[in-house]
């Protein structure tokens, strides 16, 4: 009989999600558009998907909230804790999806967002871990490239 590979098997770092991005925008404005409630709907999620609730209380212990549909009818609810808050250059928050696989009671992610000025743009890092397996990490990497695509566009327009 075989056996699953049990999660606690796999490396730690390849369960480990870090995506590099520069923004054609100040970092002021980058790091308004992940706490500001306003400005989260109109990026957050993949290509397709719109925000139908956002709420965001940014400060440490501080809840934030997104709820989703997806262009199929989906709906996706994300939710999560503020860990660090320290304008403009960094940002840490928990996150656990509601009724997907990797979000069983407990199954948290930590993201942590750094925000590097590079002359009139940003770079932003983005690390979220520890996923469950690798097969989790590559969804959500799918899902924020996408989404970090159009975080880039709607930063576009602000400018």
């Amino acid at each position: 009989m075989a056996t699953a590979l049990r999660p606690s098997t796999v490396a730690p770092e390849e369960r480990v999600l870090v995506l590099t991005r520069r923004f054609e925008a100040p970092r002021a404005l980058v790091y308004a558009a992940w706490t500001d409630a306003a400005r989260i709907a109109r990026w957050w999620g993949p290509r397709g998907f719109a925000v139908q609730d956002c709420h965001a209380d940014v400060r440490v212990g501080g809840t934030w909230g997104v709820a989703t549909r997806s262009p199929e009818g989906e709906e996706h609810n994300a939710s999560g804790v503020y860990r660090e808050v320290a304008p403009p250059e960094r940002l840490a928050f928990t996150m656990a999806w509601e009724g997907s696989e990797d979000s069983s009671p407990g199954r948290e992610t930590l993201v942590t967002l750094d925000f590097v000025e590079e002359g009139i743009g940003t770079r932003l890092t983005f690390r979220q871990a520890t996923f469950s397996s690798r097969e989790a990490r590559d969804g959500h990497e799918h899902g924020w490239s996408s989404a970090l695509e159009v975080l880039a566009e709607y930063l576009a327009r602000q400018g």
